[in-house]
């Protein structure tokens, strides 16, 4: 094949990755990108309606660093996303579009940068091939590659945002921790390639159990996962753990002709008196699951003072 016909078919794959791209970005709503400050990569999508913008967690967009006000402004979104306008909410530092102050109303168009204190944020119109490439940019920074789940960091940020929302509206807050049994064994005996296979088809079968939309569900290192569940008591939170536990311990894990012994060790908390951070949460559950792999492993158990 000579050097034009290369030529020609790389030329013909872009076309084809620029219409994919199109046609993933299609459906997509309108947006705020961050693109400078502690918000830089993150995705907010807008939709119809009033959304809020401030430090406060009642903000429909939480963004809680300094120059940003409790109610910074808000975006109106009209007609699915064919008219977006942005206001200024009293804020103490002022909204700015494209570096001039903002006064009463504005339309936002595309590329319209907006700077509230140290961050600053892209606007995206609904269907704008763009957004394709910062979805992407995001599952990339937010997602264990391996797996698909949510990483550390991501999880982490979850975690402190779900415990501040618990202490201020008192809504349940439960987390689920659990690590795979004997899993160095199994890496030593069947080789680390069923050991990735093994995570991989873990995070599977976990997701197609029913995960509420709310939860965040993470590989937070190794063998550990992790799933937040918001809205959800214990006992609601501890059910859901069990049925991780036995759907793990039921699944048949085939990796090159031979079946592998895969079960989990799982520890619960939720949120109560004495918990002030994600951190709090996290040790808690992480003691409980250390409770069940005292107990012999393969288990749930909750944290108890």
């Amino acid at each position: 094949m000579g050097k034009d016909d290369n030529s020609t078919i790389v030329i013909t794959d872009i076309h084809k990755a620029l219409s994919l791209t199109d046609q993933e970005a299609s459906d997509k709503p309108a947006a705020l990108i961050g693109i400078g400050g502690s918000v830089k990569g993150e995705v907010y999508d807008l939709f119809d309606g009033e959304m809020t913008i401030g430090r406060s967690d009642e903000a429909s967009i939480k963004i809680d660093t300094d120059g940003v006000s409790r109610a910074h402004f808000k975006i109106i979104v009209i007609n699915d996303g064919n008219s977006v306008t942005l206001e200024d909410l009293g804020s103490r530092n002022g909204t700015y579009i494209n570096d001039e102050k903002v006064n009463g109303s504005l339309s936002l168009r595309k590329g319209d940068v907006i700077k509230i204190g140290s961050i600053a944020l892209k606007y995206v119109p609904k269907g704008d091939p763009e957004r394709a490439t910062y979805d992407k940019l995001n599952e990339e920074k937010n997602t264990d590659g391996h797996t698909k789940c949510f990483n550390k960091s991501y999880f982490n940020k979850a975690m402190d945002r779900e415990v501040g929302i618990s202490q201020k509206n008192g809504t349940p807050l439960t987390l689920a921790v659990f690590d795979l049994d004997h899993f160095k064994k199994l890496n030593d005996n069947f080789g680390h390639d069923a050991g990735d296979y093994v995570l991989k088809e873990l995070a599977d079968i976990i997701r197609g159990i029913g995960l509420d939309a709310h939860y965040v569900f993470a590989r937070y290192g190794g063998e550990e996962f992790c799933i937040l569940m918001p809205k959800t008591n214990l006992k609601a939170g501890f059910a859901f753990a069990e049925k991780v536990r036995r759907v793990v311990e039921e699944h048949k894990f085939v990796y090159d002709g031979s079946e592998l012994p895969v079960t989990a060790s799982i520890g619960v908390s939720d949120y109560r008196s004495g918990i002030n951070s994600g951190v709090d949460l996290f040790k808690r559950a992480d003691e409980a699951v250390y409770k069940s792999k005292e107990n012999g492993r393969n288990q749930v158990n909750f944290y108890r003072p």
